[in-house]
């Protein structure tokens, strides 16, 4: 058979899979698994004296894999560079070809907005040149974020904490979530009050309800002497119905996702963290065997700010939503969404790529997460082009004494897009109000019930990971790509924390924030950080040069540096210690959180005096299968999580599976599931019940060991060995919960 003479390089074997089904055997489809070269870890990589030149080096444990796609990429003919269409994915194949030597004339850039046959085919008829603009915005950003984190960061060390790291957008989207504590802190309740009626129908069976409105305008109740002032005058007194207004109402369908609200969406409804949601969605983009039809790239590339949607597309939507729904569900036309004018439009909104391939028809080829979200995806998109949701509305004034109260309600007429998909929301839905009786102008009422209830407005709402995206997206802060990776990183540096699913900021990230905000003014600046990214989007376009960007940055960054380490001169800011409900048994103080080599701990305030320490434990479900005590999580010193008896040795129990709220139902001890992602199903460890679940049966990964792989048979173990102790397992199988 002769050598293919097309290499093929992709980032992921996945893609290349995929990408590998739809060409012929005269192509060679191979990898890189990332970049290949970068700039080094231990050093800044860049000459700022001279043009910002940045010292790019191989990446460290690749050079196998280099050295493999060298000896492909001389053999072949020619080599088409088939990176992620974007900035990152331009700037790989761009290093693929300066570190593989590759000339001009047997390399060529090819794309892939959606990996299907037809696509695949179509790019690689279609080549073209590497986009040095791409590349020079991405090696912008790159060297931006290394100077901000290599100049900053010693800073940080010296003056608060060695171990620190400061980022650029990362310090922006951690003031975000410190100035919206900060408004909570500041923010001063202001009293209100509801007033509810009960009317029932003079003359005519039927009763509603109707909530106070005002007089001949709206008015809020701010006080209980107003509240009894209104009830004062409508006590005993007629009730008259003076207006009646009915209406249709039309509901428009979201359009379909883009990067930012396809992350918002999977948080809300999936509970699925953005940088999760990403990982799945790359699965999705780059293929997944699904059974009769192969491997498939289910839907578009998913990092995107655009909401146009192909015409080809719109079409089989419109088929589809015919065909299974019926005529009166379309739109009647291809439904266009406006981009935001700061979009890039490169790339279509995220849809499926073959609209036919419902969720539930390849559900058994997914996992749970790709099913989930591939759903979403699915449902957003085929709504996008069904017919308006239309509502029946009913809106009743009664007046009493010169108040007016009113009662409305909305009941679905058609449903429209809403047969497949509703959007989420972050705020608290519109009230429908109850059923309301058939009433005309000039019916009259009396009030059996009289309710008022004091409130009290509430500080806006901390953010979530969802909403921090919106906010980032809607201020200009990052791009598509970055918004995971900047909610990830402010929660991996410990500088925000995530409780009951909301963002808030530790000690730390306050002290850290104050700091920037202080002495790095331009950094921490959204609108700077926003027009930073403007300046980027620039050089993509060709308008600017990277150089001059840089240098216009680096200028003001430099002296900010300066001007704070003169100013800290021989200052350190101190952390507040985070005081716990955990009380010292040796002194009675409150214990506070501590953090030291193998992460944070609890000890007492009182050190020197008193140097009484103890881990961090959280209480889980369940009860001890051995003795009935609680159970605690742990970690070991590898920071694995483990679950163990909270006597300790005096017991002896320990577990890598994770307790669950379920009693056995045969024997009523706790009942256990395996550790990881999704949904597991609960088991019994209780090797005396009937219930029980051996270990070998529980789902997780058993490595082989020597004797199993070649065959061999393990020779007799010598009688009257010890048996091993719950420490000896656990050290053997502490890779299970990585």
């Amino acid at each position: 058979m002769a050598t293919p003479s097309n290499l093929v390089i992709v980032e992921s074997p996945s893609k290349a899979k995929t990408i590998g089904k739809y060409l012929g055997p005269e192509y060679t489809v191979k990898a890189s698994m990332g970049h290949l070269r970068d700039l080094p870890k231990s050093t800044m990589g860049v000459d700022l004296e001279h043009d910002f030149t940045p010292k790019y080096i191989p990446v460290s444990g690749k050079e196998d894999l280099i050295k493999e796609l060298k000896k492909a990429a001389k053999a072949a003919q020619t080599v088409y560079l088939a990176t992620d269409p974007d900035r990152e994915g331009e700037a790989i194949s761009w290093h693929l070809k300066e570190l593989l030597e590759l000339p001009d004339e047997k390399t060529h850039r090819v794309t892939f907005n959606e990996i299907t046959q037809k696509v695949v085919k179509e790019s690689i008829a279609n080549p073209r040149g590497i986009d040095y603009s791409l590349v020079d915005a991405q090696q912008a950003r790159r060297i931006l974020d290394r100077i901000v984190g290599y100049e900053l960061s010693p800073l940080l060390w010296r003056k608060i904490r060695r171990g620190l790291s400061a980022g650029r957008v990362q310090s922006v989207a951690t003031r975000l979530v410190v100035d919206r504590e900060n408004e909570i802190r500041a923010f001063v309740p202001r009293e209100y009050w509801s007033l509810d009626v009960t009317l029932d129908r003079i003359g005519k069976p039927g009763s509603f309800q109707a909530h106070y409105h005002g007089e001949n305008t709206k008015r809020e109740l701010e006080n209980e002497a107003q509240v009894q002032s209104v009830i004062d005058d409508i006590t005993g007194k007629t009730f008259t119905v003076t207006n009646v207004k009915k209406a249709e109402k039309k509901r428009t369908a979201a359009p379909p996702f883009t990067t930012s609200t396809l992350q918002q969406e999977a948080s809300r409804k999936l509970n699925m963290a953005p940088k999760r949601t990403m990982a799945i969605a790359q699965q999705l983009y780059e293929g997944v065997d699904v059974a009769g039809e192969g491997t498939l790239g289910l839907i578009t590339y998913m990092r995107t700010d655009s909401l146009r949607l192909s015409d080809e597309a719109m079409a089989a939507a419109g088929a589809f939503i015919k065909q299974r729904y019926g005529k009166d569900y379309y739109y009647g036309k291809f439904h266009v969404f406006k981009s935001k004018s700061s979009a890039q439009d490169a790339h279509e909104a995220i849809r499926p790529t073959h609209v036919e391939l419902d969720p539930e028809r390849i559900k058994g080829s997914l996992t749970k997460e790709q099913y989930k979200l591939y759903k979403l995806i699915w449902s957003r998109f085929l709504a996008s082009q069904m017919a308006n949701a239309v509502f029946d509305t009913v809106s009743i004034d009664t007046q009493c004494a010169g108040h007016v109260f009113r009662s409305s309600h909305q009941s679905m007429k058609f449903a429209g897009f809403i047969a497949v998909y509703e959007e989420g929301r972050d705020d608290e839905a519109e009230a429908v109000g109850s059923p309301l009786p058939d009433l005309q102008v000039g019916d009259t009422a009396t009030a059996s019930k009289i309710e008022k209830e004091q409130h009290f407005t509430q500080p806006p709402a901390r953010y979530t990971e969802a909403t921090l995206v919106k906010a980032m997206e809607e201020k200009g802060v990052g791009r598509p790509s970055t918004y995971a990776s900047i909610v990830s990183t402010i929660q991996d540096r410990e500088y925000v924390v995530k409780n009951e699913k909301r963002l808030a900021p530790t000690p730390l990230g306050e002290v850290v924030n104050g700091l920037m905000m202080e002495r790095f003014n331009d950094i921490i600046d959204v609108e700077f950080t926003a027009s930073m990214e403007d300046r980027l989007d620039a050089i993509e376009e060709g308008q600017r040069n990277w150089k001059e960007v840089l240098a216009e940055f680096y200028t003001g960054f430099h002296q900010e540096l300066e001007d704070a380490q003169a100013a800290l001169e021989g200052v350190r800011l101190k952390v507040p210690e985070e005081e716990t409900e955990e009380v010292c048994e040796a002194c009675g103080r409150k214990m506070v959180v501590k953090v030291g080599r193998f992460g944070k701990f609890l000890a007492c305030p009182g050190w020197p005096e008193c140097k009484n320490t103890k881990p961090i434990v959280e209480r889980m479900p369940g009860r001890c299968p051995k003795c009935g005590s609680s159970i605690l999580k742990r970690k070991s010193k590898r920071g694995y999580a483990y679950y163990a008896c909270e006597k300790g040795a005096e017991c002896g129990f320990m577990s890598w599976d994770v307790p669950t709220e379920l009693d056995c139902p045969e024997c009523g001890n706790t009942m256990f599931k395996k550790s990881g992602r999704g949904r597991q199903k609960a088991f019994c460890i209780n090797e005396a019940c009937s219930n029980f679940l051996p270990e070998d049966q529980r789902g997780y990964y058993k490595k082989k060991t020597d004797s199993e792989e070649t065959g061999e048979k393990k020779p007799a173990k010598k009688t009257g060995a010890k048996k091993q102790t719950g420490k000896k397992t656990a050290k053997k199988t502490e890779g299970k919960n990585k």
